[in-house]
């Protein structure tokens, strides 16, 4: 259970901060005005209470796994929101990032 939910935290937080970022650019470089910015800082500072809720107390951990989140849920989120199309290096070096998640995050530990 402590991994679903870890792993349905970083898909939160992704959402949060990569929909935050998402939400800024609209407003600025898209011209869609300062309530699509203002609405990016809540969802970016909620990012940052959601990073809080993981299980592992290590906050370096967390944010070096997360990191690996952000770059494949930043490749999903501009497919759905952008029509963005990866092609095989995005999509293996995203495959080499959550290779790298899980190592940090669930590898078993001694002590």
């Amino acid at each position: 259970m402590t991994v679903t939910r870890s792993i349905l935290l970083f898909v939160l937080a992704a959402i949060a901060e990569i929909g935050g970022a998402w939400l800024i650019w609209q407003g600025v470089r898209e011209h869609r005005g300062w309530l699509w910015a203002g609405a990016g800082v809540v969802a970016l500072g909620l990012y940052g209470f959601v990073a809080t809720l993981q299980p592992d107390a290590n906050f370096g951990r967390i944010l070096a796994a997360y990191g690996g989140v952000f770059v494949a849920g930043s490749l999903v989120w501009g497919m759905v929101a952008d029509g963005f199309r990866p092609d095989r290096w995005d999509v293996a070096g995203a495959a080499v990032c959550l290779v790298g998640v899980a190592l940090i995050m669930y590898a078993p530990r001694s002590g």
